[in-house]
């Protein structure tokens, strides 16, 4: 219900899935009713075994405020999504709703996942070849070594199960790749990550221009300098599509040869397009929630909703929850007499 667009991208996002035949969970829509059931019907979707509503009768806005709105907000569409999740009803979540009140009721409602003490939101960003996946994107602007190496494993998990790589080339972002250059977080994360390798495929530190190259699959860093590199990347590719498009209409010729070259600037377009993975995941909470863009259309939605089947199938929160207990377990290990406390 809070998506810029409103539920009918929703129910027309919902109709695209299940009319290519694709293998899709149960999906149960959460919101109001009255307002749901004949967007329902204009779609076809009336009575589909696939689809259920289950009524919640408020909505958290983009105006409220996170801590507030879960609070007093019993009945709302995202504290009831948070309830099935709890409850074991839901596999994941699917919301393009306020991200702070997503992120708060992850924490207090739903529960941090056992060994890890603090989520983190995982876009995947286009690359050469494919795309990365940055972690931390913003959930938490100050982070300890610790919360890093947790980054590292549960991107590395995400992007299996999405993106398709069984052994994700995880990289810490840093300012060189040689021992010890960096700050005391990533001098000390880079030690640690080194240490579970074998969990992660840790391929070590990258710098910034090698971020965008085929050479690291998951980029861990704290989220402060995660959501700069995302913000920075959004306006860089804004300021590029403007700048082709101001220089193509200098003149006839070049306009000319625009027209000859379009599937070109189609298929890049569609390389930077946000709406083909559909969103963030909040990683690191006790279930899977999808954090899918605000402006989401009902292609991206579409996109949110088989990404979710793909987490569903991949069992996303067990492998992370059991790749953090290994992970936990070789830092406990003895190494020269001493232990990682």
């Amino acid at each position: 219900m809070g998506g810029d667009l409103g539920p009918s991208e929703v129910v027309e996002a919902v109709k695209l899935v299940l009319s290519s035949g694709e293998a899709i969970d149960p999906i149960v829509l959460v919101g109001d009713q009255a307002v749901l059931e004949p967007l329902l019907v204009n779609a076809g979707l009336k009575g589909h075994a696939g689809i259920s509503i289950l009524h919640a009768s408020e909505v958290i806005t983009m105006e409220d405020k996170p801590l507030r709105a879960i609070a007093r907000k019993k009945d709302s569409s995202m504290v009831r999504c948070f309830n099935l999740l709890k409850e074991g009803q839901a596999a994941v979540i699917v919301s393009a709703g306020n991200t702070g009140a997503l992120m708060a009721g992850g924490k207090l409602i739903v529960g941090s996942m056992d060994g890890v003490e603090r989520p983190a939101l995982a876009p995947a960003i286009p690359r050469e070849n494919g795309s990365f996946v940055l972690i931390d994107a913003g959930a938490n602007p100050t982070s300890e070594a610790m919360h890093l190496l947790h980054n590292a494993i549960m991107g590395s998990n995400y992007f299996r199960a999405v993106l398709g790589s069984e052994a994700p080339r995880v990289g810490l972002l840093t300012i060189g790749t040689e021992e010890g250059k960096g700050t005391p977080l990533t001098n000390e994360a880079h030690e640690l990550l080194k240490k579970i390798n074998g969990v992660i495929n840790y391929i070590g530190p990258v710098e910034g221009f090698q971020v965008f190259r085929d050479h690291v699959d998951v980029l861990v860093c704290d989220g402060f300098v995660g959501n700069s590199l995302l913000k920075s990347w959004e306006s860089m590719a804004r300021f590029i599509k403007n700048l082709l498009a101001e220089e193509i209409k200098r003149n006839p010729l070049r306009i000319a040869g625009y027209v000859l070259a379009k599937g070109a600037f189609d298929a890049m377009k569609e390389r930077l397009n946000p709406d083909r993975y559909g969103g963030a995941p909040l990683l690191g909470v006790r279930g899977n929630i999808l954090k899918a863009h605000g402006s989401s259309n009902r292609y991206a939605w579409a996109s949110a909703i088989r990404a979710a089947e793909k987490i569903i199938q991949h069992d996303l929160y067990h492998r992370i929850e059991q790749d953090v207990a290994r992970a936990h377990t070789l830092l406990a290990a003895p190494t020269n007499g001493n232990a990682v406390k």
